[in-house]
């Protein structure tokens, strides 16, 4: 028997002293007869646990007349009673009761053993699980000790009725279903169940499993029910899964406010109803943030949820906020531990007097319990997650969830600062594109370009496309977009190397075909290196690696002829779209992607009107997960023929028409809108193969000069006309032709059929020639030569509006 309350004194020496067999039940009662104590077997006797009967009158222990104890089920007990009055010197004492069941002789003797029927009546009435046998229509036949304790009914205010009818809650009438289900069809059955039971703070999950009960004949007569509380093993199993679930859903992006949001989503309401996560504001930014070792703590919110949990001013995703020392949120910052904390805590107490509104709105919505957890990774504190639970359904944390928040903030840390890592990197890849890419549209006399350069989506990293137009001699333009297959720093480099190496062969006048062929022996076989590996020696800086992949398009555009020549590696073919709003895919033959060396590039020529638009791109445009090429390809061409006011414009609504949610590779986009040179720009002769022609030839050009008002640059142009004219008749093969351009500068060139290169020499005192492409370099801004497929042509561009250069002495 237990101890009993002070208040009672010490017991009697000669109950003291009194020896009681721990069969016999006892029940120990204050003056007024409530009982106050309660032994083991007494529950086993009248089937009461200590929680029901304390404050209970002795008096409902026995039935109506007193003539036998009334168990809790309604049942009567023949026992041995004895009740005794417990008196001291100073007050009445209360009352013991002592009961001892009546068992026969031969039972208590070991004499008999017990029949089958009583075994089975004992194994159904002290079975620890719930146990009962329902009627077909679920009305309760018979239920165990367990069970009665369970629905808080004695089983004959029960019998013959529904347990819903008494305590109707939805887990019971759902229970009842079950029960007819089973009786009708006769096949077993199990499910799990959700249930507060009677003197419990919460719902309890229970295993239950129905089976009918049959005749002889085969016929359902009843359905038997038992049920198991199995919550421990729930919630464990719970805790596991949760734990398993984020390993597959926590990191899925690599954005840091997506990754924050997945924490949030998986967590609640299955273990915390509100839960926010919070960051140092350098970790948006991709930087590692400074450690904090004390005091308030600067956070940006990066998710949230619910959103909205309590009237007031919580920080919401993207919002910043101070949290002062006192708060467990700056303290787990500081000291890198994990806390727990009840709001009846001192250290809560002190953190709602320095934050009085959050205590407001804690109080406000019933909040108990917190657990904040810091975000560590890699060494380093990026910020902190707070779990809160509220509500009076809802139990506080235990030391077990503060192992599930650590374990789950563990995973979360590493995958934000993933995040981090690629944010950081992305911006640095994106940097570097921005700065090597054309900023803004570009005019030139041959045609009007935009280009937009679109980065996938914040879950990929940046890629290598680009795009760039290039200034050609005698009034041209290239124009080009390449993709370098990959993402990341690594593909942004090597577009900047290849740009570099395109613009490099695109100054020495190749051909498209001729400029890929040259750019692909660059990739296929990089630049040696310096110095042997094991000197210390390291690859060139600029080296374009051997082994990466990459595609391009190179078309050369001539306003004076208005054609244009083209030429793809690996790359989709452009689009033309004419002056009458028809568009065609134009056929440029497939060379092979940048890097196999292969196959041969091969060149093709169009005509293109003027005021016509040659849109080039990169695949990221039209090749999208789930839908068609062709369809993409068509939906392009529809985008832009459309009428816009400007080709800014177009590009816009380019991007728009085509933008797709799936899209994970950049894009590039380049237009240009084309023009023609008139007859009032270009003037051509064709030189006969004489010495004598050079003098008309000065005439010719001297007229035209001062035809287009350039008077002033008539005489050096004459010089550099005959030096350029004489070294063709002298040194190249007929036909021999010769054209001015003027357009922003003065272009002469000089065309012919020989390959032979001329070269620019000093000449000596003594020598009678050898001084005219010196000459010719000395009075024009640049000149050059470009081949042909028929010959060469050599040309001299001056600026107009400028003076050339001081003459030269000889």
């Amino acid at each position: 028997m237990a101890h009993p309350p002070a208040w009672l004194g010490p017991l009697p020496p000669g109950l003291a002293r009194i020896h009681v067999d721990a069969a016999v039940a006892i029940a120990v009662s204050d003056p007024s007869g409530r009982i106050i104590l309660w032994s083991s077997a007494a529950q086993v006797l009248w089937g009461y646990a200590p929680e029901e009967v304390i404050g209970k009158s002795l008096t409902s222990l026995f039935t109506t007349d007193g003539a036998a104890l009334l168990h809790r089920d309604g049942r009567s007990v023949e026992a041995r009673v004895c009740v005794s009055p417990l008196v001291t010197s100073e007050r009445p004492g209360g009352f013991l009761l002592t009961a001892e069941p009546r068992v026969p002789a031969e039972a208590r003797s070991g004499a008999q053993d017990p029949g089958d029927e009583a075994l089975m009546r004992w194994v159904f009435q002290q079975h620890p699980a719930h146990l009962g046998i329902f009627d077909c229509e679920a009305r309760s036949l018979k239920q165990n000790q367990t069970m009665a304790r369970a629905t808080g009914l004695r089983e004959d205010e029960l019998r013959d009725r529904r347990i819903s009818d008494l305590v109707p809650d939805a887990p019971l009438i759902e229970n009842d279903r079950w029960i007819r289900r089973v009786a009708s069809t006769g096949d077993p059955a199990q499910r799990e169940a959700f249930l507060k039971v009677p003197g419990e703070p919460k719902a309890h999950a229970w295993a239950v499993d129905y089976f009918p009960l049959k005749d002889p004949m085969g016929q359902v007569r009843a359905v038997a029910m038992t049920a198991y509380d199995y919550s421990e093993e729930y919630e464990s199993r719970e805790r596991l899964s949760l734990l398993g679930e984020a390993r597959t859903r926590i990191g899925a992006s690599l954005e840091l406010e997506g990754t924050a949001e997945e924490l949030a989503e998986l967590v609640v309401p299955r273990f915390a109803d509100v839960v926010s996560v919070d960051l140092f504001e350098a970790v948006f930014g991709g930087e590692l943030p400074a450690a904090v070792l004390s005091g308030p703590v600067l956070l940006r919110r990066a998710a949230q949820r619910p959103e909205f949990f309590a009237a007031g001013a919580r920080p919401t995703p993207g919002e910043t906020r101070w949290h002062p020392a006192s708060s467990p949120v700056s303290r787990c910052v500081a000291t890198g531990r994990a806390e727990l904390h009840d709001f009846t805590d001192p250290e809560v107490t002190r953190w709602f007097a320095d934050e009085p509104t959050t205590a407001a709105e804690l109080h406000a919505c019933g909040a108990h319990s917190l657990i904040t957890v810091p975000i560590r990774a890699r060494g380093t504190t990026l910020g902190a997650a707070a779990f809160l639970r509220h509500g009076a359904s809802r139990e506080s944390f235990a030391a077990d969830d503060l192992t599930v928040a650590e374990d789950l903030v563990a995973r979360a840390a590493i995958c934000l600062d993933n995040a981090r890592r690629f944010t950081r990197e992305r911006g640095i890849a994106l940097l570097l594109q921005s700065t090597l890419l054309p900023r803004g549209p570009i005019t030139h006399p041959g045609a009007e370009t935009a280009a937009r350069y679109l980065p996938a989506g914040r879950a990929a990293e940046a890629g290598g496309d680009w795009f760039d137009v290039i200034p050609l001699p005698g009034t041209r333009v290239g124009l080009v977009v390449g993709d370098v297959v990959g993402h990341g720093i690594g593909a942004s480099v090597t577009m900047g190397r290849l740009r570099t190496a395109v613009r490099t062969l695109a100054d020495i006048d190749l051909q498209p075909d001729e400029l890929l062929t040259h750019l692909d022996d660059m990739v296929t076989h990089p630049v040696e290196e310096t110095g042997d590996e094991a000197d210390g020696g390291v690859a060139g800086y600029d080296a374009i690696p051997g082994d990466i992949g990459a595609s391009c398009l190179y078309a050369v555009y001539d306003p004076v002829s208005g054609t244009c020549a083209l030429a793809r590696a690996g790359h989709p073919p452009p689009v033309l779209v004419r002056p009458d709003g028809t568009t065609q895919v134009v056929d440029v033959p497939a060379g092979p992607p940048l890097g196999l060396g292969s196959l041969p590039f091969e060149a093709t020529e169009v005509n293109i009107p003027e005021g016509s638009l040659l849109a080039l791109f990169t695949d990221g445009l039209v090749e999208t997960r789930g839908h068609d090429i062709d369809e993409r390809i068509d939906e392009l061409r529809r985008a832009l023929a459309r009428p816009v006011p400007s080709l800014e414009e177009l590009c816009d609504t380019v991007l728009e028409s085509l933008h797709s949610e799936t899209r994970t590779d950049d894009i590039a986009l380049l237009v240009a809108r084309t023009r023609v040179l008139g007859k009032e720009h270009v003037a051509e002769w064709d030189v006969p193969a004489d010495a004598a022609a050079v003098a008309e030839t000065r005439k010719l050009v001297d007229e035209r000069l001062n035809a287009w008002g350039l008077e002033e640059a008539a005489f050096t142009m004459e010089l550099v006309v005959s030096e350029l004219v004489t070294n063709a008749i002298r040194y190249g093969t007929e036909p021999i032709r010769l054209r001015l351009i003027k357009e922003r500068s003065l272009i002469c060139e000089v065309s012919d059929n020989s390959n032979t290169a001329p070269h620019l020499r000093r000449a000596q005192v003594s020598d009678e020639g050898g001084r005219g492409l010196f000459l010719v370099a000395e009075l024009t801004q640049r000149w050059g030569t470009r081949y042909t497929s028929a010959g060469k042509t050599i040309w001299a561009e001056r600026a107009l509006g400028r003076s050339p250069r001081a003459a030269p002495s000889f």
